[in-house]
This record gives structure tokens, C-alpha cells and sequence, in this order.
């Protein structure tokens, strides 16, 4: 595991000594964001940062099992799924079949050697949040370890509503392993379960999607995962 929390292939076990798992997320929480809510440590530009690939999974194994679980249980078989903040591993089911799989990330290498993606595109949301799609393109979205990088992720979140079809699902993950130099402010701010609520404010602000739940998904060893769940309610399909 280096600086930045990456996993490199060395499995630590750790045990959680609280539990998380019945957790209830039943808080009201207000967020008045400013800009400087979404700076980082590092604002050199992300093409840069991400410009030599990483072939490597980004959380443990016990954790990419339970997004895994989750895309499963969400993402519906047979559907056009676009993977956004895409990169090396997808982490689809391998007992699953997708009509198509997109991935939209930010080094063109990585998700090149992705075999679940079926096509790709290179773009810097942080640049142009606008989605290179059609309107209603999609069955199901995911985005997995990566909204904490988002500077402007309301714009990203509305222009995702606009390619998914109505009541197409929304699976966003997040761990407590992550790159801190290009997290936002906002992010580093808060806790594990903060962060929850800090993207249900993203998706209310957004306006197009209902249906939002925050779960605890944590294995009971190693990596924290979270999950935001939710469907699209306006959509011009």
C-alpha cells in the first residue's frame, strides 16, 4: 500500500474493531458548499496526475466483493451500463451479461486493458462535466472509488440523469482509501458516513434522481466500502 492508500497487490488484513454494518443512516445533515469547498491539495492539472496508468485495483479484495455485490444486485442484466471515472478494473460480475459497457475516464492505457469495457472515451470532467453521449444512451451508471475528485459534481451528476433512461439505477461507491491530494476539501472535511450524506446533497442538488439510499457495505476485514444508491426521475426520454 503506498502514500495515496493505493492497493499494489500486497493483501493487509485489518480488523475493524467498531461495526459499521447496522448502521443507520437516519441524520439530517445541510451543506452550505463554497468553491473553496472543492479545492484540492494538488490543482495541477488531472491529465497530468493521471497520465501514466495505474494497473492496479484501488481498494482490497473483501471490498471490490462487495461492489461487485452491489453492481449485481443493481445494475440491470442484459442493459447498456456506462462505468464513469473509469480506469483499469470495472468490477462487473463475471456471471452477468451486459448488452454494452462504457467506461469515460482518464487514461486512455487503462481502460484499453479493461476486458469488461466494450468502448471508451478519455475526458476530464473537471474540465467539461458535459457527458460526450446522447440523451437516454443508458440502462444503469456506476461510479466506483472516484466522486471524491469531482470539482463540480452536481454538473456531473445532472448531465449523467440526461444519458440514463428513467428509473435507470445509479451505484456510486466510495472507501476510505483514496489519492488525498486530489480529494476536495469537502471530502477530506468530513467522515466515512458524512460522505454519504455529502452525496445525497449532490444528488438532491442535481433534481433528477429519487429513490436515494445510503448503505454500509464493508467487509468485515480490510477496506471500508460505502454506497450511495439511487434512480433517475426526470429524464427526455
Amino acid at each position: 500500500m503506498d502514500l495515496f492508500g493505493r492497493y499494489s497487490g500486497v493483501f493487509t488484513v485489518k480488523m475493524r474493531w467498531f461495526s459499521l454494518l447496522d448502521m443507520a443512516f437516519d441524520k439530517k445533515y445541510k451543506f452550505s458548499l463554497s468553491d473553496s469547498s472543492f479545492r484540492r491539495h494538488d490543482e495541477t492539472p488531472d491529465e497530468a496526475f493521471y497520465r501514466i496508468p495505474r494497473f492496479v485495483s484501488h481498494i482490497d479484495p473483501l471490498a471490490i466483493d462487495a461492489v461487485t455485490a452491489l453492481y449485481r444486485e443493481y445494475l440491470p442484466e442484459q442493459g447498456a451500463i456506462l462505468d464513469l471515472m473509469s480506469s483499469y478494473l470495472s468490477h462487473l460480475p463475471e456471471d452477468r451479461h451486459y448488452s454494452r459497457v462504457v467506461g469515460l475516464g482518464m487514461n486512455d492505457r487503462e481502460m484499453a486493458n479493461n476486458k469488461q469495457l466494450s468502448d471508451w472515451a478519455v475526458q476530464d470532467l473537471n474540465r467539461e462535466p458535459r457527458l460526450p453521449f446522447p440523451d437516454c444512451e443508458f440502462d444503469g451508471a456506476a461510479i466506483c472509488v472516484s466522486i471524491d475528485y469531482l470539482t463540480n459534481p452536481v454538473a456531473v451528476l445532472t448531465d449523467l440523469g440526461r444519458v440514463l433512461k428513467i428509473d435507470a439505477p445509479l451505484v456510486i461507491t466510495y472507501s476510505n482509501r483514496f489519492f488525498e491530494t486530489k480529494a476536495t476539501a469537502a471530502w477530506l472535511y468530513l467522515q466515512d458516513e458524512q460522505r454519504a450524506y455529502l452525496i445525497r446533497h449532490f444528488l438532491e442538488e442535481a433534481g433528477c434522481y429519487r429513490d436515494i439510499e445510503l448503505m454500509d457495505r464493508s467487509p468485515e476485514f480490510g477496506d471500508l466500502l460505502f454506497a450511495v444508491v439511487a434512480r433517475v426521475v426526470k429524464s427526455k426520454c
